[in-house]
């Protein structure tokens, strides 16, 4: 008896056999079977439940900082909806739930004046802000759910004042969703671009990131309004239920901290690269994404220059208009028609930068480093512009610089920048940073073109 076999392997998109099929052909008795073989590993019932909340093809669709992050946010996730339900409680008691002489007009009103002032909110803080909202994503995460708490607090306090009072206090509790909302939406489509290896963002965002439709914020949501329910028939005096609430804030504050220390970027912003290029000043040596997250802060002044030891050398600005520019080097005040700059700087200026993306300049004693950048600069020359402006702080600060001019300080420094960078842009990229995508300006950029 002879016959033949054939043998398809099937796999899911990270490589895992999911089933192999084999088929057994008999020429004596001309029949043809096929056999279907499941991994034993894919037939348990609890990974198969783990599917429905993990991304595809995981652990190897995603960054290793993604499960982490994901036990936090779910930790968060559930006392917050805890801590909502009192607060919801506490709204209903301020609008006159059990009070014979409120209205529901009053009600409704309220809750239109509500919605204005959240939807007004909404739009200036996304205009003042939506530019920094992902560079310093991992900050803006934690800030909203900091506004979040607040307005829960808001809303308990509510009830204890008279109505003119209570109609402010919950309008502010709403400003505050609102910001909460702009700051969550935006810093969570940054970190669920960060998690994705393949491509699989939208995936992504529907089983982890967005609150109102993935699932895993479902299941926890709903597990937390049913233990929530208990919580409010039980928790019922000011005493208790001030101690609850507080209590869940905490537990959902530290979680939210630990879930975004957790969380290791690989763009460089301006914290991360003052920490990288201060230790490659001093030490010679690229620190890699996950060693930088070990050192960087959740909150961060903008725009500070730091050196290896946490000190402060001064501060810098990128993207700046011409007009700042032409203010610092004129020492004016207000920049008016027909501004005289002394010595010629200005030409001096763009003459050393004429060959870079980008102009540079330090004003003492403030030890502000103003950054200009010419029209087409990509990310690269910031990141140079960056590098150059910790250095010249660095070496100004040391004293090593002292005896010079601000304009010859800039065009020495600017020798030794222009001799490593290329060097220093390669081992960056080794080290495994992100140098495609800018995360340096945290305000709209302005830029210059130069005609002569």
């Amino acid at each position: 008896m002879s016959g033949s076999t054939l043998e398809l392997t099937e796999t899911d998109e990270a490589g895992n056999v999911t089933a192999t099929y084999i088929q057994t052909s008999t020429v004596k008795r001309n029949v043809t079977r096929i056999d279907r073989i499941i991994p034993e590993n894919s037939q348990k019932p609890l990974k198969a439940l783990l599917d429905v909340f993990l991304p595809a093809g995981y652990p190897e669709s995603v960054t290793e900082d993604y499960l982490p992050y994901q036990i936090y946010d779910s930790l968060q996730a559930f006392s917050s909806s805890i801590a909502g339900l009192l607060a919801s409680r506490a709204v209903l008691e301020g609008v006159g739930v059990g009070d014979a002489s409120a209205s529901a007009t009053g009600a409704l009103l309220l809750s239109i004046f509500q919605e204005s002032m959240g939807r007004v909110a909404t739009i200036l803080f996304a205009h003042r802000l939506g530019t920094s909202l992902e560079p310093e994503c991992k900050m803006y995460r934690l800030l909203a759910d900091i506004f979040n708490d607040a307005a829960m607090v808001l809303d308990c306090l509510s009830p204890a004042f008279p109505k003119p009072m209570r109609i402010l206090i919950l309008a502010s509790g709403s400003v505050l969703r609102s910001l909460c909302g702009v700051a969550a939406g935006s810093s969570k489509a940054s970190l669920s671009a960060h998690f994705a290896r393949w491509g699989n963002l939208g995936e992504l965002n529907a089983v982890s990131f967005e609150p109102k439709n993935s699932s895993q914020e479902t299941v926890i949501s709903l597990v937390g309004m049913l233990v929530g329910c208990l919580v409010v028939k039980v928790v019922i005096t000011p005493l208790a239920t001030w101690t609850t609430l507080l209590l869940l804030l905490t537990l959902h504050l530290a979680t939210n901290y630990m879930a975004v220390r957790s969380v290791c970027m690989r763009t460089l912003n301006r914290q991360r690269a003052n920490i990288v290029f201060a230790c490659l000043h001093k030490h010679n040596r690229i620190l890699n994404p996950k060693e930088v997250s070990a050192k960087e802060r959740v909150f961060e002044r903008d725009g500070i220059l730091r050196d290896v030891d946490d000190n402060c050398l001064g501060y810098a600005r990128i993207g700046i208009p011409a007009s700042e520019l032409l203010q610092r080097l004129g020492e004016t005040e207000k920049l008016t028609k027909a501004t005289n700059l002394p010595d010629g700087r200005l030409l001096q200026l763009l003459d050393v930068f004429e060959d870079e993306g980008y102009v540079l300049y330090l004003e003492q004693p403030s030890d502000m480093v103003c950054i200009l950048l010419k029209k087409g600069s990509d990310t690269a020359v910031q990141l140079k512009a960056w590098y150059h402006a910790l250095l010249l702080a660095r070496l100004v600060r040391q004293g090593y610089e002292s005896e010079k001019k601000p304009m010859d300080m800039v065009q020495s420094t600017l020798v030794a920048v222009r001799k490593d960078w290329e060097r220093v842009q390669a081992r960056l990229g080794e080290a495994g940073w992100d140098l495609d995508t800018a995360a340096l300006e945290t305000t709209s950029g302005f830029r210059v073109s130069i005609r002569r």
